[in-house]
Order: structure tokens, then C-alpha cells, then sequence
């Protein structure tokens, strides 16, 4: 008998404002066929004033126990992954877990930027197999439209807001690949490249900052670094790509998109993209790709999935899971 960490609910939730391209040109020197060009990108959704990072959290949340049929005390703990938290401390978990009402267990944000989905993924699942914990809510949820720099086309036209959330839940299985749940996590990062992508704020300067990229390095080491990872996970769970039924990457941009899928020699109809409705959510794409892609029938319980992403540090990974 092993134990998997099986998804057992699934639920993600976007802000009621709607950002299309074209209203982006009163702000910056841009146009709807620039970002469509070079990003997939069409539109996407920015939280009103007064909606935070743990609003958007907690409606996910709310979306994946209801699809799970529990209800918050059945969670024995909250995993959030978040660039940009509505405070420096406490983390937006706890905030959400006194928002849901749950009075037992605990609650912690991951920051791995736009990989913070994967890592916290794997830190659940680990909690799960070690019996520290039954059932985990891991959430991504992010509010990137706050850290824009509006004097710089090359970014602020291409990020989002929103938040997607799962139910993690010990089952058990035979230790085959054809179980459902997490089958195998591929963890990276490396700081010699930190200064590609990251934000100019902090203690260190006492402001917020904005966020800074290096758009064609980024896409450089993205399209390598996710397809090994990829390759590298779907080896320790003794899949290959041609096992696979779903990418679901994170989703930054539809070359990059592209560009993996084809290095996994998989075709386009196999990927979850939705990068041109919502942009890039950093640590919530992935989660909100989940949902999304369930809700529209493409994903079924039975289903192999790998899910990869790359942000900033440089952090990478990927998990393969079954649904």
C-alpha cells in the first residue's frame, strides 16, 4: 500500500474587471496586435481597489472545498503561494484561514515567484506522505497588477491578477503509475540569475518596488529549463511524454507555451492554455489553468498531468500528477 496526495477539489476565482488589450493603449505605447504577437495575450484581470491577495485566496479556496464537499475544518493545513502578499507579515494564509473559519491546523505562504505553485505542490505532498498532514489546501494567488511599472510596455502589458486553489487529499495506492494523485516533483532553482527577473522594492529600498525582466533571457533559459524538468520528472515517475494527456503549464507567454510543448513532442491539443484570458498570474496560473481546464471538460478524473513553471531566482520544477 502507498499513500498519494490525490486532488480532491479544484476551484479558482478572477476579479470582476476585465483589462482588453486596447484599454491598455491609454496607459502605454502599445497596441492589441504588439502584445498579441509576442505574449498570446488578450486580456486580463486586475482587482479593484480595497481587493487584496487573500480576498481572491479565499474565494478559491471557497470554489475548491465546495467542489471537494468539505468544508474548512476538514483542512488540516493551508499552503499559499504568493509574490505579492497584501502585507510584508503575517502571510496571506493565516489570513485566509481566519477568513475561511478554520480553527485547527496551520497556514504558510511559499514565495517562488511565478514557480511558487509547483514548489508549494511539492511541500504538500511531502507533508502528505510523511502522515504530518490528510488533507491540504494549496492555493496560488497574486495581484501582479500592483507591482507594474505603467512607463514600461515590455511589462506591465503582460501580467494579471487572480487565484486558483486545490484540495490535496491522502489516498491510498498500489505505487504504479496508473495511481491517481502526485507521482513524482522536479525542484530547481539557481541565483546566478536573479537579477532577470525580480522586483525593485523591499527592506532593502523601503518601497514596493515594480517589476523588472529581461524579457529574451527569460524566454531563453524558459523554453530549456522547463522541457528538462519536465523530461525529469515524468523519468522519476517512470512515465515518458507519451504517457502524458495534459500539459498544463504555467502561463506566461504562448511562445514559451509552444516552444515546451514542442520540445516534449507533444502537440499544442494537449496543452491547457490559458494565457490569452488572464495573462500572466504568476504563482495563480497554474491552479487557475487546473480549474479552468476542468471546467471546460477538457481534464477527467484518470487523466496524466504535468504541470512545469519557471520564475524568478531562477526557480524552476515541474510535478507529474494523475487526476
Amino acid at each position: 500500500m502507498t499513500i498519494r496526495a490525490v486532488v480532491a477539489g479544484v476551484g479558482h476565482y478572477l476579479p470582476a474587471r476585465v483589462v482588453e488589450n486596447a484599454d491598455l493603449e491609454a496607459l502605454v505605447e502599445t497596441s492589441d496586435e504588439w502584445i498579441r504577437s509576442r505574449s498570446g495575450i488578450e486580456r486580463r484581470h486586475f482587482a479593484a481597489e480595497g481587493e487584496m491577495t487573500s480576498h481572491l485566496a479565499s474565494h478559491a479556496a471557497r470554489a475548491a472545498l465546495a467542489d471537494a464537499g468539505l468544508v474548512a475544518d476538514d483542512i488540516d493545513a493551508i499552503i499559499l503561494a504568493t509574490s505579492t502578499p497584501d502585507l510584508t507579515f503575517p502571510s496571506v494564509a493565516t489570513m485566509v484561514q481566519a477568513d475561511l473559519g478554520m480553527t485547527r491546523g496551520f497556514a504558510f505562504d511559499i514565495q517562488a515567484v511565478c514557480a511558487g505553485f509547483v514548489f508549494a505542490l511539492t511541500t504538500a505532498n511531502g507533508m502528505i506522505l510523511s502522515g504530518q498532514t490528510r488533507r491540504i489546501l494549496v492555493i496560488g494567488a497574486e495581484t501582479f497588477s500592483r507591482l507594474m511599472d505603467w512607463n514600461d510596455r515590455t511589462t506591465c502589458v503582460l501580467f494579471g491578477d487572480g487565484a486558483g486553489a486545490l484540495v490535496l487529499e491522502a489516498q491510498t495506492g498500489t505505487g504504479a503509475p496508473t495511481d491517481r494523485g502526485i507521482l513524482a516533483s522536479d525542484l530547481h532553482s539557481d541565483g546566478r540569475f536573479r537579477d532577470l527577473l525580480y522586483v525593485d522594492g523591499g527592506t532593502s529600498t523601503g518601497t514596493t518596488g515594480h517589476l523588472r525582466m529581461a524579457g529574451k533571457e527569460v524566454f531563453r533559459h524558459a523554453v530549456e529549463k522547463l522541457a528538462e524538468t519536465a523530461h525529469a520528472c515524468l523519468d522519476k515517475a517512470g512515465l515518458t511524454s507519451a504517457d502524458v494527456d495534459w500539459i498544463v503549464p504555467h502561463q506566461a507567454n504562448i511562445r514559451i507555451i509552444e516552444g515546451t510543448a514542442k520540445k516534449m513532442q507533444l502537440p499544442m491539443e494537449n496543452v491547457v492554455v490559458t494565457v490569452q484570458d488572464h495573462g500572466n498570474t504568476s504563482a495563480a496560473s497554474i491552479p487557475l489553468a487546473l480549474s479552468v481546464g476542468r471546467a471546460r471538460g477538457q481534464i477527467k478524473q484518470g487523466d496524466l498531468i504535468v504541470t512545469e513553471a519557471i520564475g524568478g531566482g531562477l526557480a524552476w520544477g515541474s510535478v507529474v500528477l494523475r487526476w
